[in-house]
C-alpha cells in the first residue's frame, strides 16, 4: 500500500528508545518510506531549511512530520510555530507524538497549526499499538505525486524570499 505514493516522514524524537520504538512499529506496519530522524528541533529547522550542517542535503522534503513536544535546544512548540510560519513549510502535516496530555498543552498545539496530536502512552504494549495505529492510519493518506503539484517549492524550497521559475520549465 505504501508503494502508492511514496514520500518521507521526518520524525523529530530526543529519547533514542522511543524514536526506535516508533520506526519499528511504523515498519511493522508495511511502511518501507524512508524515516529521517532528528534528536532536536533546532536540526528540525536546520534540515526543512537546508541550513547548517544540512546545507547541501538532497534528500527530499519530507511530506510528514512527526513531532516530539519535549525536547532540548528548540521545544516541539518553536518548531511547529516555525513550520507553520513559513510559505515554504507550512503544507507539511505535522503529527504532535507526546507524552503530554495536558489540555492547555493539546489546544495550543492546535493554534500553532498541528493537523494530529497524540499522546504517546507510558505502558510499552499500548505505545507499540499506538504508533501501529499510526502507521495503519498514514498508510490511507493520499500525498501529491511531483507532477501533480503546480508549485514545485511545495516537494523542493526555493531559498526564503525567493520562488521557483516555473516559466523555465515549460520551454
Amino acid at each position: 500500500m505504501w508503494e502508492r505514493s511514496a514520500f518521507s516522514v521526518l520524525l523529530v524524537e530526543d529519547d533514542p528508545g522511543h524514536a526506535r520504538l516508533i520506526e519499528k512499529n511504523l515498519r511493522r506496519t508495511g511502511f518501507k518510506n524512508e524515516i529521517i530522524t532528528l534528536e532536536n528541533g533546532q536540526d528540525a529547522i536546520d534540515f526543512l531549511f537546508r541550513v547548517g550542517e544540512f546545507a547541501n542535503d538532497k534528500r527530499p522534503t519530507p511530506l510528514m512530520i512527526l513531532l516530539d513536544l519535549n525536547m532540548p535546544i528548540k521545544d516541539g512548540y518553536q518548531v511547529l510555530q516555525e513550520i507553520k510560519a513559513d510559505e515554504r513549510t507550512r503544507h507539511i502535516p505535522v503529527v504532535m507524538l507526546t507524552t503530554t496530555n495536558n489540555p492547555m498543552e493539546v489546544a495550543r498545539c492546535y493554534e500553532l497549526g498541528c493537523n494530529i496530536y497524540i499522546s504517546k502512552p507510558v505502558e510499552y504494549d499500548q505505545f507499540s499499538d499506538t504508533i501501529r495505529s499510526l502507521g495503519v492510519f498514514l498508510s490511507m493518506v493520499q500525498t501529491p505525486n511531483e507532477a501533480d503539484l503546480s508549485h514545485p517549492a511545495q516537494l523542493e524550497l526555493a531559498p526564503k524570499g525567493e520562488s521557483y521559475d516555473d516559466s523555465s520549465a515549460e520551454q
